[in-house]
């Protein structure tokens, strides 16, 4: 019976009822999810092939190493005006002082025209904003 206002952070019934529909569907999309780590393996390599600094991992999200908060800002920034791709920056408290990347997260619905197209914006980018000519 409590104002709404208290619980600002809490998921509405009919969302947290989709994310669980999704989940469960997802355990038996075997091509799907395989499709996923394909994508997210593909940009990885794409991006190093084109000297563009991808961090190592092994889970589909692709980071991309700047390490500096204001030039993380000034790219997605530029990245989404000039460009019209969204891409996360995470700064600091989220990583170090000195880790600060841009978040890339591709999907089994992202093409190869998809990728391309990004790698050229963070080319441009990158040779831009923090005057780096990437291959």
């Amino acid at each position: 019976m409590a104002p709404g206002f208290i619980f600002t952070t809490s998921l509405a019934p009919a969302i947290a009822a989709g994310a669980r529909a999704s989940v469960e569907y997802l355990k038996s999309a075997h091509r799907l999810r395989e499709a996923h780590q394909e994508r997210a393996a593909q940009l990885k390599r794409r991006l190093s092939d084109a000297g563009i600094p991808v961090m190592a991992n092994e889970t589909h999200i692709v980071p991309v190493h700047v390490g500096d908060p204001v030039l993380c800002k000034r790219m997605t920034d530029a990245l989404l005006e000039d460009h019209g791709i969204y891409v996360q920056p995470i700064n600091y408290p989220t990583v170090p002082r000195g880790g600060e990347r841009m978040r890339l997260t591709p999907t089994p619905m992202h093409d190869d025209a998809m990728l391309d197209a990004l790698v050229e914006a963070l080319r441009d980018v990158y040779a831009r904003h923090a005057g780096v000519k990437v291959a």
